[in-house]
């Protein structure tokens, strides 16, 4: 059993898209991060840069006690490791597939996340760095279509977590003032992975965390989720 501490954004979605497609058994404990259910202490014992997803593994490899796993990134190594499943055994295709992992949690998750803020929520409209995350989000989307147009997936031949890294941060294309039809190779992919039953079940599984469609930023949550420091952690 999998404790999936989760709430339905992004990198949220990466995991459930893991654990679906890999048939393993769990459970979401919904993380509300517009309420603050980030700064729990319960959930900082294990999530110490209150952020959601994280794990914890009742059942872990080694047979001893859970494991806990924070940040999405390493949450999809760890599942991948200890599945065997979606992250390939040799060392050039191992290589890669981290390559364009790390290249998710690096770059695109982080620039996608800044032209969300700017263009969406910052209380002041401010051209310049609407323009920067905009421009940058567009040169990544670039970088994804020409892997994309001589590659099936992200690795290669085969779907592996790289591809379910990068694919929920695609998904809000259109709020990121992005158009997948000037990417026909990164549009290929995005409507391959689209159509898999595991990715419908995943975001079925996230819609049913949050049924009502509550909006996770809106006046009084953006006073929680913006403008944290060091004091946040000690709430």
């Amino acid at each position: 059993m999998i404790d999936l501490y989760f709430w339905p954004t992004p990198n949220g979605h990466k995991i459930t898209m893991f654990l679906e497609e890999a048939g393993l058994d769990y459970s979401i404990k919904p993380v509300n991060i517009g309420t603050g259910d980030q700064f729990k202490p319960e959930f900082l014992a294990f999530s110490p840069n209150n952020r959601m997803p994280a794990i914890i593994d009742q059942a872990p490899a080694d047979g001893g006690d859970p494991i806990t796993v924070f940040e999405s990134g390493a949450i999809l190594l760890y599942l991948a490791e200890k599945t065997g499943k979606f992250l390939p055994a040799d060392v050039r295709g191992r290589k890669t597939v981290t390559e364009w992992l790390f290249w998710q949690v690096g770059g695109l998750g982080p620039m996608a996340g800044q032209n969300h803020h700017f263009v969406q929520y910052a209380p002041e409209r401010i051209p310049y760095a609407m323009e920067r995350y905009v421009k940058e989000t567009n040169r990544l989307y670039g970088v994804m279509d020409k892997r994309l147009s001589g590659n099936e997936f992200l690795g290669g031949a085969d779907y592996s977590i790289a591809d379910m890294a990068s694919y929920p941060w695609i998904v809000p294309h259109e709020r990121q003032q992005q158009n997948l039809d000037d990417f026909p190779g990164l549009k290929r992919w995005f409507q391959a992975i689209k159509a898999r039953p595991a990715v419908v079940s995943a975001y079925e599984k996230g819609s049913a965390v949050n049924p009502a469609n509550q909006a996770t930023v809106n006046d009084e949550s953006k006073k929680i989720l913006f403008g944290q420091s060091a004091d946040s952690l000690k709430r």
